[in-house]
């Protein structure tokens, strides 16, 4: 019995090895699964960049010689608020004082009298045959020089070099306050001063610095920026 099962495993064992064994040549390469897409050639698909001048005026400036806009319908609120959370540095360029009155910037003058100044007496020319009638006369309490206070705060403003930035504002409860005061009449007489002074009201500017993004490189994120903006309207008297 023994012996009929040895013979059995060798005859099976011989059958196994006498099958053929086929090895794949040393040059076999698999085919990709995968099917490699065409080349465009001269189909591929163009992206044109369009061209964006940082010295054209911007919507909100429309029909206005003003270089600021306090109010813009087309400010990127979305685009500001993700420049100032990838921004790490915010907290350290960012600064302001956004509670502003006369009472803090102007000697004694307090916010309740500057508001309550009323040039509306004033044309800044004569309605008379002089340049100097009752107009520029009379008048209750006041500047010297008429001009319109406002603490604003910019939408979008032309930089000293020409260009259109948008300033951080009003978004995520972050502001940049300034007083701006634009006189009146620009070039007339100071009020209540006599015709030989051959006085005139002069408007003055500052330079401000602000926060900014601008809206033709948004990659550059935030940076700060200057501004001429107008900041008091004083009376010159001439040599």
């Amino acid at each position: 019995m023994a012996l009929f099962t040895l013979v059995v495993l060798a005859l099976v064992g011989a059958a196994l090895g006498a099958a053929p064994h086929h090895r794949a040549p040393a040059h076999y390469r698999p085919a990709p699964a995968y099917h490699p897409a065409p080349a465009y050639g001269h189909h591929a698909p163009k992206y044109e960049h369009e061209y964006c001048d940082p010295t054209a005026a911007p919507a909100c400036n429309a029909n206005s010689t003003l270089t600021y806009c306090l109010e813009d319908d087309e400010y990127p609120t979305y685009e500001i608020k993700g420049a100032i959370s990838a921004d790490q540095l915010f907290a350290k360029k960012y600064a302001d004082v956004a509670d502003q009155s006369a009472d803090d910037l102007v000697d004694m003058v307090t916010k309740a009298q500057e508001e309550a100044f009323d040039y509306s007496y004033y044309t800044g020319a004569s309605t008379g045959d002089s340049p100097y009638d009752v107009t520029h006369w009379a008048g209750p309490e006041g500047y010297i020089c008429p001009y319109d206070v406002v603490y604003a705060t910019p939408k979008r403003a032309q930089n000293v070099e020409g260009k259109w930035r948008i300033i951080v504002n009003d978004v995520h409860y972050y502001s940049q306050t300034a007083r701006l005061e634009t006189c009146l009449f620009p070039e007339a007489a100071c009020r209540a001063l006599a015709p030989c002074y051959q006085s005139h009201c002069t408007q003055k500017s500052v330079y401000h610095r602000l926060l900014s993004f601008d809206p033709c490189d948004p990659y550059k994120g935030l940076f700060i920026d200057i501004y001429k903006l107008p900041s008091a309207c004083s009376c010159h008297i001439p040599a």
